[in-house]
């Protein structure tokens, strides 16, 4: 973490209550993955180019669903009034300013439409997204993306990787499984089924398919984001389903505690869109640095989380739009450094494993979809090939088919190690980008009453939910308009 967003970290940390830090903080069982989606981007160096750059570079991304100043967004947590009395208020007023996109939380302590009125009273033209997860009942699912186009948000982040809640050891220690008194999961609020003005449960339920994407994704005219993607084979499946992005997350280390480091399962899933979408990256990055490494693999931008809510509970608006000038400072410098003029300067070739000599990782395949800005100096071409430090067998999956169609595992630098402290987790009061709330499950989590055998409820208005935060989602008695 870059000495800067540390020290937001260490005031966070001083005033926030420790349940909520750890609820923020913390990810799923051991955090081995936790603390590897950070250690991930230490085993990787950047080899920089010389004698090419330029006075003024250029960081602007244009994305499906927004141009970016600078490849950062800000992905999607739960419960920002934990961190903070302005909660997602702040946090999209601060965005704005940034010129960058909030993707706000379907757990979300405030209502969507207020969330986009406050970005949009910084920046008239502010893009905010809306993360979805896709409930049993898809009564409820079309209401909620009734409201997300009714507020004006520019595109959907569907999460795809939470069927049940992941099991989060300090949350479960604390006992931690509802929100205090006055706060809710406002999203949820009058929608079929719930109490009248009340809010109902997120849902998780291993049932919700491709065929339910499907069935969203032809109900609205926004762009449609894939986020949870980690092996190659569903990337392939998802852009043969029409997404029109994909972000590589593992739920910010708060679902499966057996998975890759989000950063090592990246390089598979650009090869295997083949540039035919784009691709974020969501989980471990804590400096301008690994933005610029992320890009470098093939990330279109890179989503941050938890540095977010540190900034949030540090300072409110202040700091998270000081969390997000660090972050575009740094990379600018960094990019700088390596030569470049703009991102697509950021190319594969000068990513390197540590201790492995100065080979590369490859440089091959196809370039970065959905990248606005930048330049390929002295026509670099941006690589698309295995994952850092890793060969990739095999292609993608059986169903996977297609063009461009991937490297079979995530291939990534060599990983390991459990170092807990990580990238996007969030668990009782920490903040993360993929957060989720306590008790339940991970970030994109969240779920009261899920359908089926193997679903579970996140105690309605609890901390089980939400990608970056939500704590089991607040039940607060929901009506049955779609309002």
């Amino acid at each position: 973490m870059s000495s800067g967003l540390a020290e937001l970290h260490d005031r966070a940390r001083a005033v926030l209550d420790p349940v909520h830090y750890d609820y923020y903080a913390g990810g799923v069982g051991e955090e081995v993955v936790l603390g590897e989606n950070e250690a991930a981007f230490r085993r990787l160096a950047l080899l920089p180019r010389v004698l090419r750059g330029s006075t003024a570079r250029d960081l602007a991304v244009d994305l499906p669903g927004a141009r970016l100043a600078v490849p950062v967004l800000v992905a999607p947590t739960a419960f920002h009034r934990l961190a903070h009395p302005e909660g997602e208020r702040a946090t999209a007023r601060a965005a704005a300013a940034a010129g960058t996109v909030l993707v706000s939380g379907m757990a979300s302590t405030v209502a969507v439409d207020e969330v986009v009125a406050a970005a949009r009273g910084v920046d008239p033209d502010a893009a905010v997204w809306f993360q979805l997860y896709p409930q049993p009942d898809e009564e409820v699912t079309a209401c909620l993306v009734r409201r997300a186009e009714r507020a004006g948000c520019a595109a959907l982040v569907v999460t795809a990787d939470s069927p049940v809640f992941g099991r989060h050891r300090r949350d479960a220690e604390h006992g931690f499984h509802d929100l205090p008194p006055g706060l809710a999961a406002e999203n949820m609020r009058d929608l079929p089924g719930g109490p009248p003005g009340g809010t109902r449960d997120i849902e998780m339920s291993p049932s919700i398919s491709w065929e339910h994407l499907d069935r969203l994704r032809a109900s609205t005219a926004l762009p449609v984001w894939l986020k949870g993607v980690l092996h190659p084979a569903d990337a392939v499946l998802a852009v043969g389903h029409g997404v029109d992005g994909i972000v590589v997350s593992n739920h910010g280390g708060r679902q499966c505690d057996l998975v890759p480091a989000a950063v090592e399962a990246l390089p598979a899933v650009v090869d295997a869109v083949a540039g035919r979408v784009p691709v974020l990256l969501d989980g471990g990055v804590r400096g301008g640095g690994d933005v610029a490494v992320a890009l470098a693999l093939g990330a279109a931008a890179v989503g941050v989380g938890r540095p977010v809510l540190w900034g949030l509970a540090a300072a409110g608006e202040a700091g998270v739009a000081r969390v997000l000038e660090l972050l575009r400072d740094e990379f600018d410098h960094v990019l700088a450094l390596c030569g470049g003029r703009g991102v697509g300067d950021l190319t594969r070739d000068l990513v390197v494993v540590r201790g492995t000599g100065v080979g590369g990782i490859g440089t091959a395949g196809a370039g970065r979809a959905g990248a606005g800005g930048g330049s390929a100096a002295d026509g670099a071409t941006r690589p698309s090939a295995a994952g850092a430090g890793a060969a990739g067998a095999g292609a993608a999956g059986a169903d996977a088919a297609g063009a461009g169609a991937a490297r079979a595992g995530t291939t990534g630098p060599d990983a390991a190690g459990p170092d807990a402290a990580g990238p996007d987790a969030t668990r009782a009061g920490t903040t993360g980008p993929d957060a989720a709330g306590p008790s339940a499950a991970g970030p994109d989590a969240a779920g009261a009453g899920a359908a089926g055998a193997d679903a579970t409820r996140a105690n309605a208005a609890g901390p089980g939910t939400a990608e970056a935060g939500g704590a089991g989602v607040s039940r607060a008695g929901v009506g049955v308009r779609c309002g």
